[in-house]
């Protein structure tokens, strides 16, 4: 059996009882660390914190693991009880979708045991859930490279009036392209985008393609460590959040579209 298993949030306690027995039935433990982190992150003192209270040992599946040798996973389900380790809830990426059809396929069974995520704890801000829009994903712009595909999922939910999920990027082991042209890797530093850098993407994106979907007067909501003791949630223009210090990531953004009287009430809280 294959068990892919939400961790919620926030830190090791937040596994459902469910998803904690299921861990310490299995012989093999891997945990997902590059589509989320917990509030934790990769220390390897909170690795640690994790280990002691499953009471398994703990494997740390990077992208590359995740990517090009996840077989390697899936075949030892064939044989064992195996749990897969996802921060937020499994589906929450399609990463791990992607891993189930690759398990059925081989004739493996799959348990999902599911957890809070991002896509249903943002409510925390007030805004309901069901006036959202298609939630997009902004990547950290380099030099050679400024994709805005995402701009245009942001018109069509301005123009139904609807709100806009920004998930940040991250970059946790990811390859140098001098050392892929090398042929030998070379790793970047870990790396967690801020709303305040999303912001200042997102304008320069407007300015160049001028559709009006937002400005710097749009109001917004930046949201840092969502489901962890210290989470911050602070709410004003765009231009007004570009100043904010959210401090440690993990960050996502908001775009408000047209609110109800109760998610004004709510958005008053947390209002600059």
């Amino acid at each position: 059996m294959l068990y892919i298993v939400g961790l919620g949030l926030g830190d090791e306690r937040d596994i459902t009882v469910r998803g904690l027995d299921a861990v310490r039935s299995c012989s093999k433990i891997y945990m997902e660390a590059y589509t989320s982190l917990l509030s934790l992150g990769l220390d390897p003192a909170a690795l640690a914190n994790l280990e002691k209270l499953y009471g398994k040992e703990i494997t740390v599946a990077d992208r590359e693991m995740v990517e090009e040798r996840v077989d390697q996973v899936l075949l030892e389900a064939a044989d064992a009880d195996v749990a897969f380790l996802v921060v937020g809830d499994p589906f929450g990426a399609t990463t791990h979708t992607d891993l189930v059809v690759r398990a059925k396929k081989m004739g493996v069974q799959v348990k999902v045991i599911h957890n809070a995520s991002v896509m249903n704890a943002i409510g925390v801000c007030g805004l309901q859930l069901y006036r959202y829009g298609e939630t997009i994903s902004i990547p950290f712009f380099t030099e050679e490279w400024r994709p805005d595909s995402f701009y245009k999922k942001i018109v069509n939910n301005s123009q139904l009036g609807l709100h806009t999920l920004c998930l940040l990027d991250i970059r946790v082991k990811e390859p140098t392209w001098e050392s892929l042209a090398r042929g030998k890797k070379v790793y970047e530093p870990p790396r967690f985008m801020t709303v305040n850098t999303a912001i200042s993407q997102l304008l320069e994106v407007e300015e160049e393609r001028g559709e009006s979907a937002y400005g710097k007067d749009t109001l917004c909501i930046g949201v840092a460590r969502l489901g962890s003791d210290d989470q911050k949630i602070v709410a004003g223009s765009m231009e007004k959040l570009l100043d904010v210090d959210f401090g440690p990531p993990l960050h996502c953004l908001i775009i408000v579209g047209e609110t109800h009287p109760l998610e004004e009430e709510m958005l008053e809280f947390y209002k600059m």
